[in-house]
């Protein structure tokens, strides 16, 4: 595999490290800047709104630039923004430092997988994407609980100081090692572009993704004070649970994978969705025990992130047959997706926080997942239905 690769895989690293990281910081974050916890959980909601426009918006205003301009000026706006976070004098000020950040990364993800593959030969193309998208992974099993842990021993700021320096190293590295000949991308037209938002079966598949990921980030956002005021853990244990739930990630990744290739998208994602859906109820009443939480956290992880592949097989499947000539549009909006899901859970929980309890956003993230659920087999239905 190319060395330019590697510097996509560290700025997915990056990028996927600073998205996440944020959920560890919560408390820290608010007890500095004198916000309430559902203020600090919109440093979530807010990043993910970034990522949403972002994804669809710049990728259309880039569209004809080329591939490592695009990817160098990402970078570059991805190390500011987070040297802006690193230097907020107010909570205003890192929410506009948030918002920034995750513009850039909204396009990254659209165009890495693109780059990837024209790096490597046609037999290598699946590989070259895999690792790339490593990064994330690893940035969940090892970026976040360090990062968490850097901020709880340094100031939160220190994190975004050294995730702004992991980014320059991967900006100098695409500057570096990526070719300035890359295949340029045909902008998809505006008109096959509006044809993803006219199919129903994709607007159902984007429901599902924003209702799975809707539900978890509920109570995902507030995992940090969930584990420190129920649990009773000292905030310099909340980042070695962090990783073991990156862990559970990589694993929940990998199993999920296989269940949607052995049965199908829809059966994967109707037990993974189940199995999130019982997994936040038991939250409820396992937060207050530590060794319980902690065993109720691994096994959410891999519930709550191995229905990635199933939604993306799933949304692939739906373009080819509904909308051909937009199948990278109709990924690009799953992507958008996701983010909006992320957005709406964290601004639901910090309602859920502001009006009940922090217990009471693990039942409710519960019953969001569940509708994801039945979202999943009205798909399912249609399916069968095309079929025939």
């Amino acid at each position: 595999m190319p060395l330019a690769l590697w510097a996509l895989t560290l700025s997915a690293f990056a990028i996927g490290t600073t998205e996440f990281v944020i959920v560890g910081l919560i408390p820290i974050i608010a007890d500095d800047l004198g916000v309430s916890l559902p203020s600090a959980g919109l440093l979530v909601s807010l990043y993910a709104v970034g990522v949403a426009i972002g994804a669809p918006v710049l990728t259309a205003v880039t569209g004809r630039w080329k591939r490592k301009t695009v990817l160098t000026s990402l970078m570059a706006l991805f190390v500011i923004g987070n040297i802006v976070a690193w230097q907020a004098p107010s909570y205003e000020t890192l929410i506009a430092a948030r918002v920034l950040t995750g513009l850039a990364h909204g396009v990254f993800f659209s165009i890495g997988s693109m780059m990837a593959t024209s790096l490597v030969s046609k037999e290598k193309q699946a590989s070259a994407i895999a690792i790339m998208f490593t990064g994330l992974t690893v940035a969940l099993v090892t970026g976040v609980p360090l990062g968490t842990w850097v901020g709880q021993v340094f100031g939160w700021r220190s994190t975004f100081l050294m995730v702004s320096l992991l980014g320059l190293i991967a900006l100098i590295g695409s500057a570096i090692l990526v070719p300035n000949m890359l295949d340029q991308v045909i902008p998809t037209k505006v008109k096959d572009q509006l044809q993803v938002l006219l199919k129903p079966r994709l607007l159902l598949a984007y429901t599902m993704t924003i209702l799975g990921y809707g539900g978890t980030f509920t109570a995902f956002t507030f995992l940090a004070p969930i584990l420190q005021q129920h649990a009773g853990f000292a905030a310099s244990y909340v980042g070695f649970i962090m990783l073991g739930y990156g862990v559970s990630v990589a694993v929940g990744n990998v199993w999920g994978g296989k269940l949607a290739d052995k049965y199908g998208p829809i059966k994967a994602l109707k037990v993974l969705f189940l199995g999130l859906s019982i997994t936040l109820l038991a939250l409820t009443f396992t937060m207050n025990s530590p060794l319980l939480v902690v065993i109720t956290v691994l096994v959410w992880g891999a519930f709550a992130f191995g229905n990635v592949p199933g939604l993306q097989l799933h949304v692939v499947k739906i373009a080819e047959q509904d909308t051909p000539k937009a199948i990278d549009v109709a990924i690009g909006l799953n992507i958008a997706a996701f983010n909006i899901g992320i957005a709406l859970g964290s601004v639901v929980g910090g309602h859920v926080v502001e009006t009940l309890t922090l217990q009471d956003t693990a039942w409710i993230g519960a019953i969001i997942c569940s509708a994801a659920l039945a979202a999943t087999c009205l798909a399912g239905h249609l399916d069968k239905q095309r079929i025939c």
